[in-house]
């Protein structure tokens, strides 16, 4: 069963405090759960003020499905939060 991850290197230039960037980071991984029912975490940088690395991950029995469904993931995170700039991102599949 193909496994396929994103993930997502985020800079949130205004943020001052990480109570400020989980109240950005947090509505991000919900709807990216919400809209394309993926599992979706901040995995790293949870001590940097103004930057994330944020992982969603998908499971189906379609490994170029699961690659569409996380690059749609990914202009949709581009499109509704344009005042956070993806500094990186990467799509693997296990």
């Amino acid at each position: 069963m193909p496994i396929s991850i994103l993930t997502l290197h985020l800079h949130i230039p205004h943020c001052s405090s990480l109570k400020e960037k989980r109240s950005h980071i947090r509505p991000i991984l919900a709807r990216l759960h919400r809209e394309f029912n993926v599992a979706a975490a901040e995995m790293d940088l949870q001590d940097v003020w103004q930057d994330a690395i944020v992982g969603c991950v998908t499971i189906s029995n379609d490994a170029i499905l699961n690659r569409k469904l996380l690059q749609q993931a990914l202009d949709f995170t581009a499109r509704t939060w344009p005042d956070v700039e993806i500094i990186q991102h990467a799509i693997e599949d296990l």
